[in-house]
Protein backbone atom coordinates (compact mmCIF):
# COMPACT_ATOMS: atom_id res chain seq x y z
CA UNK A 1 0.00 0.00 0.00
CA UNK A 2 1.36 3.36 -1.04
CA UNK A 3 1.85 6.16 1.49
CA UNK A 4 1.97 8.74 -1.30
CA UNK A 5 -0.81 11.34 -1.19
CA UNK A 6 -3.58 10.80 -3.72
CA UNK A 7 -4.81 13.43 -6.17
CA UNK A 8 -8.16 12.30 -7.55
CA UNK A 9 -9.11 14.64 -10.41
CA UNK A 10 -12.12 12.67 -11.65
CA UNK A 11 -14.60 15.21 -10.23
CA UNK A 12 -12.64 18.27 -11.39
CA UNK A 13 -13.46 20.00 -14.70
CA UNK A 14 -11.13 18.73 -17.45
CA UNK A 15 -9.86 22.27 -18.12
CA UNK A 16 -8.59 22.51 -14.53
CA UNK A 17 -7.00 19.06 -14.17
CA UNK A 18 -3.55 19.77 -15.66
CA UNK A 19 -3.22 22.91 -13.52
CA UNK A 20 -4.00 20.91 -10.35
CA UNK A 21 -1.63 18.10 -11.30
CA UNK A 22 1.23 20.44 -12.20
CA UNK A 23 0.87 22.48 -9.02
CA UNK A 24 0.93 19.25 -6.99
CA UNK A 25 4.09 18.17 -8.84
CA UNK A 26 5.76 21.53 -8.16
CA UNK A 27 5.13 21.11 -4.41
CA UNK A 28 7.02 17.79 -4.31
CA UNK A 29 10.42 17.62 -2.69
CA UNK A 30 13.09 15.42 -4.32
CA UNK A 31 12.46 11.74 -3.68
CA UNK A 32 8.70 12.12 -3.13
CA UNK A 33 5.66 11.56 -5.30
CA UNK A 34 1.90 11.44 -5.47
CA UNK A 35 -0.69 9.12 -6.93
CA UNK A 36 -2.85 10.57 -9.69
CA UNK A 37 -6.34 9.05 -10.03
CA UNK A 38 -8.06 9.80 -13.33
CA UNK A 39 -10.98 8.59 -15.48
CA UNK A 40 -8.89 8.23 -18.66
CA UNK A 41 -5.32 7.42 -19.64
CA UNK A 42 -3.35 10.61 -18.85
CA UNK A 43 -0.98 10.02 -21.79
CA UNK A 44 -1.22 13.68 -23.02
CA UNK A 45 -0.13 14.77 -19.54
CA UNK A 46 2.88 12.44 -19.80
CA UNK A 47 3.89 14.13 -23.05
CA UNK A 48 3.53 17.56 -21.41
CA UNK A 49 5.76 16.48 -18.51
CA UNK A 50 8.26 14.97 -20.93
CA UNK A 51 8.44 18.21 -22.93
CA UNK A 52 8.59 20.60 -19.97
CA UNK A 53 10.51 18.54 -17.37
CA UNK A 54 12.68 16.01 -19.24
CA UNK A 55 14.47 13.73 -16.80
CA UNK A 56 12.93 15.54 -13.83
CA UNK A 57 9.98 13.24 -13.11
CA UNK A 58 9.05 9.60 -12.73
CA UNK A 59 5.86 8.08 -14.18
CA UNK A 60 4.64 4.66 -13.09
CA UNK A 61 1.27 3.20 -14.02
CA UNK A 62 -0.37 1.50 -11.02
CA UNK A 63 -3.71 0.78 -12.73
CA UNK A 64 -4.59 1.12 -16.42
CA UNK A 65 -8.36 1.32 -16.83
CA UNK A 66 -10.82 0.72 -18.21
CA UNK A 67 -12.68 2.73 -15.51
CA UNK A 68 -9.82 4.16 -13.45
CA UNK A 69 -6.21 5.03 -14.18
CA UNK A 70 -3.74 5.43 -11.33
CA UNK A 71 -0.26 6.82 -11.98
CA UNK A 72 2.48 7.55 -9.49
CA UNK A 73 4.19 10.79 -10.49
CA UNK A 74 7.39 11.54 -8.64
CA UNK A 75 10.32 13.88 -8.41
CA UNK A 76 13.58 11.90 -8.45
CA UNK A 77 15.88 12.18 -5.43
CA UNK A 78 19.00 14.30 -5.52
Amino acid sequence: MSTDPKLDVRSDPPARRHELILSTYHELTPGTGFELVNDHDPKPLFYQFDAEYPGQFTWDYLESGPEVWRVRIGRPGA
